[in-house]
């Protein structure tokens, strides 16, 4: 609540279908997305927006939004997304006002939870109604379930016809199970209180890789520091499989499995957005076990991501005043993800802060996205892919590919110095040089051995540089650099230490990325990153990575894997 900021008040005007050209949609900068329609707050009950679900009426086949706002729950008929209908309200269960309110779907059902509301309870709404609805009107609810008053949250599992609700006033803030089998007459089937408070949760009937669980009845839950799993296939004696911190935690809000549930990605919505909003990669396939394996950093935003749900190979991720964001995740097994597409409905800014997408709704059979503004109202999008992502180059340092250490002939560094090779772990106030790749076993590191002290072979002296042999870029198109990377030090560096990421082309060198040291320990975790190289097309360059301890004895190693340029 502490970091809740009021909305900038400047709704959106309501627009018609417009498509992305040159960067833009109207006023809204976009890529390779699309714009249909607007609908502004003030056409669907006013208020400021929150967060949403959709419903496919499998009879006729019409495609249905839920939206939330602070007064109520509006329905939208979004079958010609285009031209989006209204129809009424659903207002709180007593009038009240909640900035956060949540809604998910069952059996025809919407089922519906406020945050800021002590005594609203869930609401159960018969979506069927909405069937003969031709003007706008206020509902009822058909039925309300009072085994707890507010909720943070609603997660939904279809398979099993559950609705776990987090952040009530029960089961300590943990999770309380409602069986909603029979849809108008929830019913109370239990708490997972043992791990507090729970922000956000996934549950599903698992068919992973972990065939302990199979078929049993598993939790993803988001509990404001770790990634908690649990089984709550016996409601009445659920099992907590683990409890997993990780690297860089602010507050863990919400993350989605992959279709396999082998993988897991999360977003975290106050760790530090520099260099870039961080996507958190995990590795879930031993739910006893899981790791934090990597970390996405967004090369052009440093918004505060929300919420994200994973389809296929495609993430669809809400980050605030940046939009919606698509993420390729074809590479997510080796940590690799790349952004192909995004919507931004607040232009004014993609920094962090807590405006714009609250949420996005990807599962339309029509391939329309649902997009809820906190003062824009609900935005209607469909994703338009273009040109096929193809290959330029890539190394993943499997074999020597003709990079160069030292290049210019200035480098100052004595020891640590890179070179391709089979790294070996290394710790000193936990992990430093890492004796894992992204690929393979070989990656391009700073001084690969190990010794008998952390610090034998790290970066020592001051600079050292590798630079790729020459790469011809194709002369049209997007092209994009994409690598996984990271940098550790101890609390003995500064920020003159550094690690660096540049271009070099016909007109000289530019700096693509840097990560400044720090006096304070920095582990060493794989992090991918992405750049757009579209302003070199029809040069050939050369790819500068550069590591350097400037502040004196640091300890320092950094490492590269898994570099590709790629055309869309």
């Amino acid at each position: 609540m502490a970091d809740y900021e009021a909305p900038v008040r400047a709704e959106a005007a309501a627009l018609a279908a417009t498509p992305c050209v040159g960067g833009f949609a109207g006023t809204y900068p976009c890529s390779n997305v699309d714009l249909l329609s607007v609908l502004p707050l003030g056409s669907i009950g006013g208020g400021n927006g929150n967060s949403m679900w959709g419903w496919t009426d499998s009879t006729t086949g019409k495609e249905y939004i839920i939206f939330g706002r602070t007064t109520g729950a509006a329905f939208v008929d979004v079958t010609v997304p285009t031209a989006p209908v209204y129809l009424g309200n659903l207002p709180s269960y007593n009038g009240t006002s909640s900035s956060w309110r949540d809604i998910k779907v069952y059996a025809n059902h919407a089922y519906i939870g406020a945050d800021s509301i002590s005594s609203h309870g869930m609401q159960v709404f018969d979506l069927t109604r909405l069937r003969t609805v031709t003007t706008p009107q206020t509902f009822a609810a058909d039925a309300r379930y009072t085994g707890f008053g507010n909720s943070h949250t609603l997660s939904v599992n279809e398979e099993t016809g559950f609705i776990y609700a987090v952040g009530t006033n029960t089961c300590s803030g943990g999770v309380h199970m409602v069986n909603v089998q029979n849809p108008k007459v929830p019913v109370n089937a239990g708490c997972v209180s043992n791990d507090g408070y729970v922000h956000e949760n996934q549950c599903v009937v698992y068919h992973g890789p972990d065939t302990t669980y199979t078929n049993h009845e598993i939790c993803f839950n988001y509990n404001v520091d770790t990634l908690t799993i649990v089984d709550v296939t016996n409601k009445a004696a659920p099992v907590q499989l683990s409890r997993t911190g990780y690297v860089g935690v602010g507050y863990t809000h919400q993350g989605w499995l992959t279709g396999d549930h082998a993988r897991l990605l999360m977003d975290d919505e106050t760790d530090s957005d520099l260099p870039g909003t961080k996507t958190f990669i995990w590795n879930v396939s031993d739910l006893n076990a899981p790791v934090n394996t990597g970390v996405h950093v967004s090369p052009t935003i440093q918004a505060t991501d929300h919420n994200l749900y994973i389809i296929g190979d495609k993430a669809y991720q809400a980050s605030y005043r940046a939009g919606l964001r698509i993420l390729d995740i074809t590479g997510i097994a080796s940590n690799s993800l790349s952004e192909i597409a995004y919507f931004d409905i607040y232009p004014a800014s993609n920094n962090t802060g807590f405006n714009g997408a609250w949420n996005v709704y990807p599962f339309f059979a029509s391939g329309t996205i649902a997009i809820s503004g906190i003062e824009q109202g609900l935005v209607l999008v469909k994703h338009n892919p273009g040109a096929p992502v193809t290959t330029v180059w890539s190394d993943t340092f499997e074999t020597a590919t003709g990079w160069t250490v030292n290049p210019a002939g200035t480098d100052t560094a004595t020891l640590g110095l890179w070179e391709r090779g089979d790294p070996a772990a290394t710790t000193s106030s936990g992990a430093k040089q890492l004796g894992t790749t992204v690929s393979g076993v070989n990656d391009l590191v700073t001084g690969r051995l190990a010794g008998s002290a952390a610090g034998d072979y790290d970066v020592d002296g001051g600079l050292t540089s590798v630079r790729s042999p020459s790469i011809a870029l194709p002369g049209s198109g997007v092209l994009k650099l994409n690598l996984s990377w990271y940098l550790a030090h101890g609390s003995n560096a500064s920020t003159a230490d550094y690690f660096r990421i540049s271009v070099v082309h016909s007109g000289g060198t530019t700096q693509l990325f840097n990560q400044a040291g720090a006096a304070s320990n920095r582990n060493g975790a794989w992090t991918t990153g992405s750049w757009d190289l579209s302003a070199y097309a029809g040069q050939s360059v050369q790819i500068l990575v550069q590591a350097a301890d400037l502040s004196g004895a640091s300890l320092l190693e950094a490492a590269v894997d898994d570099v590709t340029i790629t055309r869309q």
